[in-house]
């Protein structure tokens, strides 16, 4: 193997054990699993980054020209983004989708690797390198924010059955014998020695009654953190993702002015693109709405994600247009 293809080999390699330490992290609980996971993702990530510039040095053609360089960063640019929101939140537990997410998303990257091969001419401009990194990037960061609303929407529905199945009976005493307030009245938060590590206190009673009785499901949901925060933490990411996106729009009509003599002509790719920017800003604006915030914003972002893929896959491979990979 050249080098190229042995820094690819170790990047996935590198996401492949990340990913079964941030799983088993997640599952578990074991310090030493996120311990693993961290060092792992990122090297992964360098030596992601490392490969496309050394593609970059080796054939002096900029490496994000075709899809499989593409797809190369938007794993990279994930895995980045996800570190640094868990430096910040502490975020780890999250790391195990979001590594295989990023994973997968490099190996079918492999599938399109052409080699070394320059750009069309519509494609040899210097908008290349500002518009590509940019919409790739927001692609990324609506990945991690993706994650994080997958893991609401299985709290709060692992929540709700729990409920359902008659867990929410609860100890209470009056205000001021100690404990987090509720309404008025005190919840008792001391865990019994059931729990294989801590259990985060103050989002459901139900919730932590079910855990204090050793429910399994309830002692794992529990130690994630609050539906407030897994839906504060999803907005913060779109809130990176959104003026990315825009900037990529408007960068991206700036350079078919220059390569079709148009800002703008409802290509596929483009209508795809506003389609999904028109989703996000519709979710950032509802996020402000009591009764839109929580549940429903957590689907109105998987969603989302789910216009982003067509946008940047489904059109490029599968539509014909002016953005199409098609041959």
């Amino acid at each position: 193997m050249n080098t190229d293809q042995i820094l690819i080999v170790v990047a996935i390699s590198a996401y492949i054990v990340s990913t079964l330490a941030f799983l088993n992290y997640l599952l578990s609980g074991v310090e030493i699993s996120k311990r693993i996971g961290i060092p792992f993702a990122a090297l992964g990530c360098a030596v992601q980054f490392s490969e496309l510039v050394y593609r970059w040095q080796t054939s002096h053609i900029w490496p994000l020209t075709n899809l499989y360089g593409s797809l190369s960063l938007f794993a990279a640019m994930s895995v980045l983004i996800f570190i640094l929101f868990a430096m910040k939140y502490n975020l780890w537990f999250m790391g195990g989708f979001v590594l295989c997410i990023a994973a997968g998303f490099l190996a079918y990257a492999l599938t399109w690797n052409e080699g070394y091969l320059p750009a069309v001419p519509a494609l040899q401009s210097y908008w290349i390198k500002i518009h590509v990194p940019l919409v790739v990037s927001s692609y990324a960061a609506f990945m991690v924010a993706f994650v994080s609303a997958i893991l609401y929407l299985i709290k709060y529905y692992g929540e709700q059955s729990l409920e359902g199945g008659g867990q929410r009976t609860v100890a209470m005493q009056p205000a001021g014998a100690g404990g987090a307030p509720l309404g008025g009245m005190e919840l008792r938060t001391t865990m019994t020695q059931t729990a294989p590590r801590s259990i985060i206190v103050g989002d459901a009673p139900y919730l932590e009654q079910a855990a204090q009785q050793g429910n399994t499901l309830a002692l794992w949901l529990a130690t994630l953190p609050t539906l407030a925060k897994l839906d504060i933490l999803t907005y913060r990411i779109v809130a990176v993702g959104l003026p990315l996106l825009t900037l990529g729009i408007i960068t991206g009509a700036w350079w078919a002015k220059e390569a079709w003599g148009a800002y703008w002509q409802w290509d596929p790719k483009e209508t795809a693109a506003l389609f999904s920017w028109i989703v996000y800003a519709m979710y950032m604006h509802l996020h402000t709405r009591n009764g839109w915030r929580g549940l429903r914003c957590a689907w109105l972002a998987a969603f989302g994600f789910i216009t982003i893929m067509f946008c940047y896959l489904g059109v490029n491979i599968w539509v014909s247009g002016l953005h199409s990979y098609k041959m």
